[in-house]
């Protein structure tokens, strides 16, 4: 298990670390530039120099007497410079911090010499345009440093004085941007257990606002989903205590019957009823809360003819028993996306209710076709007793029945709830009447969004 770290820390260590690195980079880049300009300067001083010393050899007064070539040092720092003249080869001037001996080998150009004194030189040496006269200009190097040197002293030393201001304020600045994560941490701490409000932070920033939505929006499907296991108990303990009530009276009766068999066998019978329905009851509690918690994240390409062929061919003999017709016409063969096991409980529902409330030797028609404004619509249609429209206005609340019916006592009031559900889900238009041709009800599914759906529609 990783150990975990410090985001405040991180920054902090991070920024001021990237600072003084940019810092010393930027203190570098103005030494190295600095030094550049220095030499450039000091180097056109010393050419201009050398051409004045030029000059005034070439077209200076004809003197023939003799010219002592040692001339006064008239500045405390003349010692830093030196210059030679020869003039065909003799040293006719130089100044009096160098030998009488040339301090180059070159005729022209610029060289960093170590003369007989033992330090290092930066040595410009130029000859007339007659070839006549042969010059050197030269300038310690360490002259050249002292100059760098006091130039960056000058540069530096305030930003030098600056950087731990900078770094304070960096550090600062974190700390109090940081802020609001401390403070959500500690919105959090103190919330109760049982607390599920949204969480509130004043004037948040938009990254920490992203993450206190996304914490609202867990809080909000937490508190969704514990609502639906209240709701889900609540429900089991209202539908299961009639059917449990049942059973036991029948048992009851069964127990004191005696030796009047007809009504033990009786008794047994309408038990075994009970148990029926309560497994249904709970299958359909189950469904229905897997169903409230549910996401549609499983979708996938449905082939909806030959879904509706394993749903009818599972729930023919149940047809059987009853006496019932169940026919499928498949005019088109559409396709579509959805969730298989959502769709297989759907039509699985409609289609038990179809059999359940009709009486036996009723017909029930499953058909897919053209819709008036779709690609195509599924129709489930009945010869059972049909509806009233006061009732069809309730469909969908839970555990409501409807009117007696032939096997309206089994009903737990949770399939039509499931229905409209499943159909909210799938992107599914449900609607309700009477049918025209078997006189019993007649349900109709057609797709509401169309980007839902690809219906690669066939003749069939």
């Amino acid at each position: 298990m990783s150990t975990a770290y410090s985001l405040q820390q991180r920054l902090i260590k991070r920024t001021l670390s990237g600072a003084l690195v940019v810092w010393v980079i930027t203190a570098l880049v103005v030494w190295l530039n600095a030094q550049h300009e220095v030499d450039e300067l000091l180097d056109a001083h010393l050419a201009q120099s050398a051409a004045l010393l030029v000059l005034q050899q070439t077209h200076g007064p004809d003197d023939d007497s003799d010219t002592d070539p040692d001339l006064p040092i008239l500045h405390k720092y003349a010692h830093r410079v030196a210059y030679q003249v020869f003039e065909s080869g003799q040293l006719v001037m130089h100044s009096p911090n160098v030998t009488h001996e040339p301090m180059g080998p070159h005729q022209q150009g610029f060289r960093t010499l170590t003369l007989a004194d033992g330090r290092n030189w930066r040595v410009f040496a130029s000859r007339s345009p007659d070839d006549d006269t042969q010059l050197y200009v030269a300038e310690r190097v360490s002259s050249r440093n002292d100059i760098l040197g006091a130039m960056l002293l000058s540069v530096l030393t305030p930003l030098t004085l600056a950087l731990p201001l900078l770094l304070a304020g960096l550090w600062w600045l974190l700390r109090s941007e940081l802020l609001p994560l401390q403070r959500l941490r500690q919105a959090l701490l103190t919330r109760q257990l049982d607390t599920l409000d949204p969480v509130a932070l004043a004037q948040a920033p938009k990254e920490i606002q992203t993450v206190i939505d996304a914490i609202n929006d867990l809080l909000e499907r937490l508190t969704r989903r514990m609502e639906t296991e209240k709701r889900f108990t609540a429900n089991a303990a209202h539908e299961l205590r009639t059917p449990i009530a049942a059973i036991r009276a029948q048992a009851q009766v069964a127990l004191h019957a005696g030796a009047n068999d007809s009504q033990r066998q009786q008794a047994l019978q309408d038990t075994l009823q009970g148990c029926d329905r309560a497994s249904r009851v709970i299958e359909q509690l189950l469904t229905l809360a897997r169903l409230d918690g549910a996401s549609d994240g499983q979708d996938q390409s449905l082939d909806v003819s030959a879904l509706l062929q394993r749903v009818v061919a599972d729930g023919v003999p149940q047809a059987l028993t009853r006496g019932q017709s169940v026919e499928l016409l498949a005019e088109v063969t559409p396709s579509t996306w959805g969730n298989p096991l959502l769709w297989e409980i759907l039509w699985r529902n409609l289609l038990d209710n179809a059999m359940r409330y009709s009486p036996p030797g009723a017909k029930v028609r499953l058909r897919i076709h053209t819709g008036a404004h779709t690609p195509w619509a599924i129709t489930l249609e009945d010869s059972g007793p049909g509806l009233p429209p006061e009732a069809l206005s309730r469909l969908g609340e839970r555990f409501y029945r409807g009117p007696a019916t032939v096997d309206a006592a089994s009903g737990s009031g949770l399939g039509w709830s499931i229905v409209q559900q499943i159909a909210r889900s799938q992107g599914l238009q449900l609607e309700l009447g009477p049918s025209d041709e078997l006189g019993g009800l007649r349900v109709q599914l057609t797709s509401i969004h169309t980007t839902n759906t690809n219906a690669l529609l066939k003749s069939g």
